[in-house]
């Protein structure tokens, strides 16, 4: 009997737990459409203050937790947790950090400001979420990754984690989606972004500015695939990726169907 492939979902939102953009709906979507067609799935998400872990039955995987993520000469400590997808039989993981995602809010406080340590837990997270697939010793063949905060992955397991068993044949998509703040992530987080000395400032160039089309930009330049997610994305990505040779496009789709995105991961899976 032939082995299920494994594709495993990366995204800042997904519903019923966070829904940002449209494009929540759609990882939810995917992941049980995907699941549904014979393929095994899990996902990734981070923990936000604003996840009701009551209603969606969250609990620790206290086999998984206690991993220390070091950022910028800081051990963070990560905590795992697990739920069910409602009425779907997959798991989504949560990541969680008491000081970095606690509080009952996203990305802005209740003013609307732009918390300032953004750019950490980008970092926390994205790493985060790699060293949790290797503590899972479960090769993915292929890795979805959608928003914003998911964006250096891409640029990580093509550098960084390049030779990792655990990602050796994982091939990996990325959605960019329509820009959803207006701010920086600040002057250092490049530095912060460098997390370990093999990777190099050229590595991560396209994501100096810090601002949201540069992240997708880093990101859907590493991708092997890119899909757009939003009807409304910034002129200057569209027109850059939608035919970049050898790189298959999915373009955004009104109707909501999943077809393409299904036979791109069988594509992909079976390189």
């Amino acid at each position: 009997m032939t082995a299920k492939k494994r594709i495993l979902f990366i995204a800042n939102e997904m519903s019923p737990y966070l829904e940002l953009t449209e494009f929540a709906e759609t990882v939810n979507k995917l992941a049980i459409k995907a699941n549904d067609s014979n393929f095994e799935v899990r996902c990734i998400m981070p923990r936000f203050g604003v996840i009701n872990e009551r209603r969606h039955r969250l609990h620790e995987v206290v086999r998984l937790s206690g991993i220390n993520v070091s950022v910028d000469n800081e051990d963070l400590p990560l905590q795992i947790k697990v739920a069910s997808l409602p009425s779907a039989r997959l798991q989504v993981y949560f990541l969680d950090n008491e000081e970095l995602f606690r509080r009952k809010f996203v990305f802005h406080d209740e003013n609307e400001k732009w918390f300032d340590d953004n750019d950490l837990r980008t970092v926390f997270f994205c790493k985060g979420a790699i060293e949790t697939v290797k503590k899972f010793g479960w090769p993915p063949d292929v890795i979805h990754c959608s928003g914003w905060m998911t964006s250096l992955i891409p640029a990580y397991l093509k550098t960084l984690y390049k030779k990792e068993p655990v990602f050796a044949h994982s091939k990996v998509v990325f959605t960019i989606g329509q820009n959803t703040f207006k701010e920086k992530l600040g002057s250092s987080f490049l530095k912060k972004a460098l997390i370990h000395p093999t990777l190099k400032d050229k590595d991560l160039e396209l994501f100096k500015d810090g601002s949201n089309t540069s992240l997708f930009r880093g990101a859907a330049t590493y991708a092997d695939a890119i899909t757009f997610g939003a009807e409304k994305i910034e002129k200057k990505l569209t027109e850059e990726f939608s035919k970049v040779r050898g790189k298959k496009c999915i373009p955004y789709s009104s109707e909501g169907d999943l077809t393409d995105y299904l036979q791109l991961y069988t594509d992909l899976a079976s390189k």
